[in-house]
């Protein structure tokens, strides 16, 4: 364990005034100057900037292998991330560093290839070892849910994309709620069903997409096809785009992401198909292009922004709860399931008309 320390950054600290002085030039008494070392919770936001500042002023800094002595941490957060390489789950890493940053935090990021049990225990012993404070795990898929439930952390921990089922605080989009919005659009323009592009089985948020749609056609009693099962990829929605523009009975579409939405785009145009005057189209995500797409693409606009930080902040709630049981969070204890759904919105733009 390492322990807090006030630490000059002259090479000689005997040049520089002792701690007495950057109580007296704060304003404050030298237990208060303690107390900010110790990041005791107790200290007003104004009085901790007033002692920092004095620090600065009189060349002092804290080591940070010297705090986490005496604080009992290193201020670093560890990811667990699988699929980084996608949009949206770089999107989330990006929002988790900066607010981490913002926080003072470092962020120790692994990132799998596989969600065997294994591996997700050896990712998270390797954040343990490295003395992370708390760990935020991207779980996109079941499978990684289950085996973060068998190989937990002994760490706080904040779960996105899935719900562990013990009560972990999970945070996610509602992609529920997105589905819905997105089938029901294309139904409130005339279309008689929507087909739909699913994301690969298994992962939680295509399943939660999926089972929206299937639930929001036989609420409307419209007519329910077989999804049909991409990979995410641009490629996938060609492929399986191809089968539907062959189809002429095919007048709307809503895919699980953009990125298969641009591939069924494609399959649309090489058979003839007008996009939206034959066809309707709405993906999901709203990436940057999505709006440069050949019509400009509706979608379901996700706030990976906002679910990165959301997550950050929950995570270090629950390490203050886990440091001071009888202290008050930054924000309410949520009601209910420990579950933060952040909302969706559609996006309409040129991809879908009315059915003529």
């Amino acid at each position: 364990m390492r322990r807090s320390v006030l630490v000059a950054t002259d090479p000689c600290p005997a040049r520089h005034p002792a701690r007495p002085d950057v109580a007296k030039l704060a304003g404050v008494s030298k237990q208060t100057v303690s107390r900010v070392l110790h990041d005791h919770p107790a200290v007003r936001a104004e009085t901790r900037e007033a002692v920092r500042t004095a620090m600065r002023t009189l060349g002092y800094r804290l080591s940070s292998s010297a705090r986490s002595l005496a604080s009992g941490r290193t201020r670093l957060l560890g990811v667990i991330s699988f699929d980084a390489a996608r949009y949206g789950p770089a999107s989330t890493l990006t929002a988790i560093s900066t607010a981490a940053q913002e926080a003072g935090y470092l962020v120790s990021s692994i990132a799998l290839d596989t969600a065997d049990r294994d591996t997700v225990v050896q990712a998270a012993d390797r954040l343990s070892a490295e003395g992370a404070d708390g760990v935020i795990a991207i779980a996109p898929q079941v499978r990684v849910a289950r085996a973060l439930a068998e190989a937990r952390p002994d760490t706080p921990l904040v779960v996105m994309d899935n719900d562990l089922g013990d009560g972990t605080p999970t945070v996610t989009s509602d992609a529920r709620a997105g589905a819905r919005k997105a089938t029901r659009h294309l139904l409130s323009l005339g279309h008689p069903t929507v087909r739909h592009l699913a994301g690969p089985a298994g992962w939680s948020s295509a399943d939660r997409r999926a089972r929206s749609w299937h639930d929001t056609l036989k609420a409307a009693g419209a007519e329910i096809h077989a999804p049909l099962f991409g990979d995410w990829s641009a490629d996938s929605g060609y492929d399986l785009g191809r089968a539907l523009a062959e189809d002429p009975a095919v007048t709307a579409v809503f895919a699980s992401n953009d990125q298969m939405a641009l591939g069924l785009l494609r399959a649309l145009h090489e058979a003839g198909r007008r996009v939206p005057e034959d066809v309707s189209v709405v993906g999901y995500d709203d990436i940057p292009e999505a709006a440069h797409f050949l019509p400009p693409l509706t979608t379901v606009r996700t706030a990976f922004t906002d679910i990165g930080t959301i997550a950050l902040r929950t995570l270090l709630d629950r390490m203050d709860t886990a440091r001071h049981p009888a202290a008050p969070s930054r924000t309410p204890a949520p009601a209910g399931p420990a579950l933060t759904l952040v909302p969706v919105e559609l996006k309409i733009r040129r991809s879908t008309a009315a059915r003529t």
